[in-house]
């Protein structure tokens, strides 16, 4: 199998796809924009070339390096970068060199398009916040006489929580009008509740050969416009719950072989027309493996190997691994640098060290959501978990 992966050494952790498709048995190609000596080695080790472009932004750029690639080693089976950012693009290098793995770019649009997104959701059933496309003041003064405040207003097309806003009264709406930037927005009923991801590697039959859930805050958003810190955790399984209205957007969407991040409310107020308290409602679904070092911590979570599962459905397109212990809680916690914390990293290794899965510096393009400073640990019990927030989040 040859296998291009656009972007391998970004996000950091991606090297991990790539050494698992390489002790696959497949032939991996890389295409990024990064010098090959600042590769880390165990990225360079698991590919048998790497083509550098100046911009992976250049279309023209990076499609002479698939041409390069399938010339000298025949026809391309598969090209991914697993990365939202890179979505569209993957889908038209797979349309110009005929691969029929993956996203068409016919079918882009949905996955993109919060707006498109919708449509879908409805076809399987799936509550979801009502919506519009944001137009002018009036437009949206008209949907906020239907809704109420507060709304939501987000980039129709992004990734995250970059540029996205709650809106609570008139004045607030006025100003977003004022100083928004120049592209295509939604507005949306505010939802009250928490957020659930149904995280899931889907192989070609529209089916789970794993899933997974994490517990995110109530807004991602308040964190990066607010520079809070984040903190979410992994659970132990997937509510049946979520687990339903999980893969039934899976068929709705028609997803097939992909690693998927699918993002719910789980109602804290009953909303007329959406559910009762405890009900979950569809938020909007990304076709790649959730953000950050969300991956390794349903590793740890689960005690598996979600890059070799993903590996092996793309090589064999079933789970070849099998469990491999007993699932628990994996807690993170990132902090803010400009923030004064009680205890010092020291303290917090010096407690919690044994049961540390992860610290680390974050890189600069994802601390705004993840923040500065993080910490992972394993967590046994619900307890543990709370004990651990208190300790690490404590202000002077």
């Amino acid at each position: 199998m040859n296998f291009i992966f656009v972007s391998p050494n970004f996000p950091q952790t991606y090297w991990n796809f790539c050494e698992r498709l390489h002790r696959g048995g497949a032939n991996v190609l890389g295409i990024g924009d990064a010098a090959y000596e600042s590769l880390d080695n165990r990225l360079t080790d698991s590919l048998t070339e790497y083509y550098k472009v100046n911009s992976l932004e250049s279309y023209d750029e990076v499609f002479r390096a698939v041409a390069y690639f399938s010339f000298k080693y025949g026809k391309i089976d598969w090209l991914e970068s697993n990365n939202e950012y890179w979505l569209e693009q993957d889908s038209r290098l797979r349309k110009d060199f005929n691969i029929t793995t993956g996203i068409s770019s016919d079918d882009i649009a949905k996955f993109k398009s919060k707006a498109e997104m919708k449509k879908y959701y409805a076809l399987g059933g799936i509550p979801t916040a009502r919506q519009a496309k944001v137009t002018d003041l009036e437009a949206a003064i008209e949907f906020t006489d239907v809704v109420g405040f507060p709304i939501v207003a987000k980039p129709e097309i992004g990734v995250g929580a970059a540029e996205t806003f709650k809106i609570s009264n008139l004045e607030e709406l006025r100003h977003f009008f004022d100083t928004k930037i120049d592209v295509p927005y939604v507005m949306e009923e505010f939802i009250f509740g928490d957020i659930y991801s149904y995280d899931a590697i889907i192989n070609s039959d529209c089916e789970p050969v794993f899933e997974s859930s994490a517990k995110f805050p109530p807004s991602v958003m308040d964190v990066v416009n607010q520079k809070l810190d984040l903190s979410y955790y992994v659970l132990k399984d997937v509510p049946a719950a979520l687990k339903k209205l999980g893969r039934a957007t899976v068929k709705a969407f028609d997803v097939r072989s992909r690693f998927v991040h699918f993002e719910f409310f789980r109602l804290t107020k009953a909303k007329p027309g959406l559910g009762k308290v405890g009900d979950f409602v569809g938020l909007e679904v990304n076709m790649r493996p959730a953000g950050g070092y969300t991956p390794d911590m349903m590793n740890f979570a689960h005690s598996t190997d979600v890059y070799t599962i993903w590996a092996d459905m793309v090589l064999y397109d079933r789970k070849l691994l099998q469990p491999g212990g007993k699932d628990h809680l994996c807690v993170y916690y990132g902090r803010r640098d400009c923030h004064n914390y009680l205890h010092s990293h020291e303290e917090i290794m010096q407690k919690y060290g044994d049961r540390m899965a992860m610290t680390m510096r974050m890189a600069k393009a994802i601390s705004p959501a993840m923040g500065d400073q993080s910490y992972t640990i394993h967590a046994y019990s619900e307890k543990e978990k709370n004990e651990f927030l208190e300790f690490v989040s404590a202000l002077k």
